[in-house]
């Protein structure tokens, strides 16, 4: 396929469902379920399991740090990605699917405990940053240039997409029966799970298994690949070591990728922080359970999927780089408005709860407006992602984007621990929750400044 050509249409929709199938695992598992059941029924502490999250990211971090871009630059000279690719997916699937075995402290069952929960969540990091490496390098061979942008905000929001779906089919089969009486639920959770044993959370590992082994499957039938070279493994990584240092001693030629990589390895560390504890956040500081969480889940996940959207609608009318900056200065101002709420807060100030109408959850004035803050938080989190990985594909020639990319997963992830390190260590220092998200404003505001030095990422038109 020459480079001028047009991919097929379904190339681009199987690169599209292998992030709808990997994202509800993040969604349903990282973030909004499992993570905060963790924490309140296995860990039994709210500040000292963040601050576990924030050791396993840090962990995470480390090996990808030592690893990713060596891995992307080797792929380059392999050529084809989708072997790999299958591989990691079949490893993820097998480790998410373990996590319903963990069991709650003092529940007097033979499991699965914090240990093990922590040597998933590592290796998860770096699968998923394996997976984002070769699957992103995917994106400019299944999209075309001109069909990026929108491939990448479809893969976010699809992704987003199907964690609602998911959500919702267990706030209504798991988290709602046996709590509130209408007719058209069922009385008791479905399968006979036990919400006391944490069987509907501890479900969402199995849930997001199955998806990730469905959805990678269209992928790898219709997305085309890179022509396999002659180039061993073992010859490969060397090479792939080589072709780094050769990239960054002609730092003069690669200046502007490089000052955007040092940008999104600040910012990606702030977005990556409120993914990884936004959830948990919210479990503790509104003192909400299962079923608020799940509503927060579906709310918010759902606000995602406009931020996908949104995202390769701004990148085509603002170019990607424009539009990034919008996204990380809205996100600053919505982090910042959140830390100041809680369950009888509003915006810094002190409130006694107000009621303003009968619900099961979300009834309060405190509650709602600790909503429609996450759902800001999720629209421009999401879309800054989406641009974020659209503004990569502009900046570098497609032939090196496996490298690049392998560059890109380690500004995403070989810091990771910088994120969850400062969290871990301000939630200590400061005793709340609340105090150890001062130092991701930080981040993304840093990150935002570097990237208005950037070039290029304008108009696709402008960029010629």
């Amino acid at each position: 396929m020459s480079q001028a050509a047009a991919p097929p249409s379904r190339a681009a929709a199987g690169w599209v469902i292998a992030q709808a199938g990997r994202d509800p695992y993040i969604i349903l598992v990282s973030i909004y379920i499992f993570a905060p059941w963790f924490v309140a029924n296995v860990v039994g502490d709210p500040v000292i399991g963040q601050a576990l999250i924030a050791q396993i990211g840090k962990w995470g971090g480390w090996a990808v740090m030592a690893t990713m871009p060596v891995l992307g630059a080797a792929v380059d000279r392999l050529g084809p990605r989708k072997p790999f690719l299958a591989l990691v997916a079949a490893l993820m699937t097998c480790l998410a699917a373990s996590l319903w075995f963990v069991v709650p402290k003092d529940s007097g069952l033979d499991g699965l405990g914090v240990a093990w929960v922590m040597f998933v969540g590592a290796s998860m990091t770096w699968l998923l940053s394996a997976h984002e490496t070769l699957h992103n390098a995917l994106l400019v061979p299944a999209a075309g240039i001109s069909g990026a942008a929108r491939a990448s905000g479809l893969g976010l929001a699809m992704g987003n997409a199907t964690g609602v779906v998911m959500l919702v089919a267990l706030l209504f089969g798991f988290a709602l029966p046996g709590t509130v009486d209408w007719a058209f639920l069922p009385a008791q959770p479905l399968f006979g799970l036990d919400p006391a044993l944490g069987e509907p959370s501890r479900l969402t590992g199995p849930i997001a298994a199955v998806l990730m082994a469905v959805g990678i499957v269209p992928l790898l039938l219709w997305s085309p690949d890179r022509p396999r070279t002659q180039a061993r493994m073992g010859a490969a990584l060397v090479g792939g070591l080589g072709d780094l240092l050769r990239l960054f001693r002609e730092v003069r030629g690669n200046a502007n990728p490089l000052l955007y990589l040092l940008a999104r390895m600040l910012f990606t560390d702030g977005l990556t922080a409120i993914l990884l504890f936004g959830g948990v956040f919210a479990a503790g500081v509104m003192q909400w359970g299962t079923l608020e969480m799940l509503g927060y889940a579906v709310t918010l996940s759902t606000a995602a999927v406009a931020g996908g959207l949104l995202a390769g609608r701004l990148d085509t009318w603002l170019g990607p780089r424009r539009a990034l900056m919008a996204e990380l200065a809205v996100l600053i101002i919505m982090e910042a408005a959140l830390l100041g709420s809680g369950r009888a807060r509003i915006l810094y100030q002190t409130v006694a709860p107000i009621r303003v109408w009968d619900a099961p959850f979300f009834a309060t004035l405190q509650e709602l407006v600790f909503l429609g803050l996450g759902c800001g938080l999720a629209i421009t989190v999401t879309a800054a992602y989406a641009s974020s990985r659209t503004l990569m594909t502009r900046l570098v020639p497609p032939e090196r984007l496996g490298a690049f990319f392998g560059l890109y997963a380690l500004s995403g992830s070989a810091t990771m621990w910088l994120g969850p390190l400062l969290v871990e260590h301000a939630t200590r220092a400061g005793g709340s929750q609340a105090a150890g998200f001062i130092p991701v404003i930080g981040l993304l505001a840093v990150g935002l400044l570097l990237v208005g030095f950037v070039r290029g990422g304008g108009r696709l038109q402008a960029d010629g």
